[in-house]
């Protein structure tokens, strides 16, 4: 039984420090762009403004939620739910710092410590298509389901390259689990940017792009595109609907910098000095303050450039990330073969 209370816990646990962390990431994202375009931004709700994603999302749960009636409503109903439960499972696997021990015994810091992480990331990442293609088609309105079959083949092209860019990190740390991907990373460099994955930098611009198309961000946001298909595939969606589809959008920003963080930057890997507490607490903060930075650069990128086009987006995906992907994932592994065997001629 005790098992299956840590288990709770640990759920409970990663589902309110994610609901805390977008109510955070709106205010700052808010506050960013604002202070980028000489704006105030928020500024009413709360010390400078902090509660305002609070009340927004209050005014969320008692609007009145819409349904359109030619909808198809147990699918209209689920896409919702399926984004929401996407988004937070995706971060059960990620490890917010390095494992604590307590009275000899050692608990990790990820909800759920496996040791295929990076293709259970993969698997639940590609689930949260079908929640965009069914809000788009159980809306039952034309605009909607052109906003969903967009989204679904930006989603598709770019998990492509995502995937790709994965696989030289499977190859340098041998292992599918993210915390040993992360123990790999540990020693070099005062810990912030580990040795190997200096060599890894095309992997890191590869997957931080399919990032943003996976998320929707800007200047991948064609699915949310207001000038030519109204609000994408949740045009019809309101009130609480519409918030979990938010919600969700915003999570998955924090889980791909999370990945990013774990995978390409040493994760918690930083310096640990001072009494027992502080060393168990301070890769946490280094795990943080690296994906904070990374949320960071999403936000600056969304102020500062503009939407690509429909054609530029897929033509960016399949006749450039993938081929290069492909190309430095022969590289890395002839680059792996002669360091692991030698050249072939001696």
């Amino acid at each position: 039984m005790s098992i299956f209370i840590e288990a709770g816990i640990r759920v409970i646990f990663a589902f309110v420090f994610l609901l805390v962390t977008v109510l955070l990431l709106v205010w700052v994202e808010r506050k960013f762009v604002s202070d980028l375009q000489n704006r105030i931004g928020p500024s009413r709700a709360g010390p400078f403004g902090i509660l305002q994603t609070l009340a927004d999302g209050l005014k969320a749960i008692f609007k009145e939620g819409i349904t359109p009636t030619r909808a198809e409503f147990g699918l209209y109903i689920a896409a919702p739910v399926i984004a929401m439960v996407t988004a937070l499972l995706m971060f059960l696997v990620i490890p917010i710092g390095a494992p604590i021990v307590i009275n000899e015994t050692s608990y990790s810091l990820a909800a759920m410590d496996i040791n295929v992480g990076l293709l259970y990331v993969l698997a639940i990442s590609s689930m949260g298509v079908y929640a965009v293609t069914l809000a788009g088609w159980a809306s039952g309105s034309k605009y909607p389901l052109l906003g969903s079959v967009r989204a679904s083949a930006q989603m598709i092209s770019y998990e492509a390259a995502m995937g790709l860019a994965l696989i030289p990190v499977v190859m340098f740390s041998g292992s599918l689990s993210i915390t040993a991907i992360v123990e790999s990373q540990q020693g070099t460099f005062g810990g912030f940017v580990p040795a190997w994955n200096l060599i890894l930098v095309p992997s890191f611009v590869i997957f931080l792009i399919a990032g943003f198309a996976e998320t929707n961000r800007a200047p991948f946001d064609l699915v949310e595109a207001e000038q030519e298909i109204v609000g994408g595939f949740h045009t019809e969606y309101s009130g609480m609907r519409f918030a979990l589809f938010f919600l969700a959008e915003y999570i998955n920003i924090f889980n791909i910098s999370a990945l990013t963080t774990a995978l390409f930057l040493g994760g918690w890997a930083g310096p640990v000095l001072g009494p027992t507490v502080v060393r168990q607490l301070l890769p946490i903060f280094w795990f943080l303050a690296k994906t904070w930075l990374i949320i960071l650069f999403f936000v600056w990128v969304r102020a500062s450039l503009p939407r690509m086009r429909y054609d530029q987006l897929m033509a960016l995906g399949w006749k450039k990330l993938i081929p290069v992907s492909l190309a430095w994932i022969i590289l890395v592994a002839i680059a792996l073969g002669f360091r692991d065997f030698g050249a072939p001629w001696t």
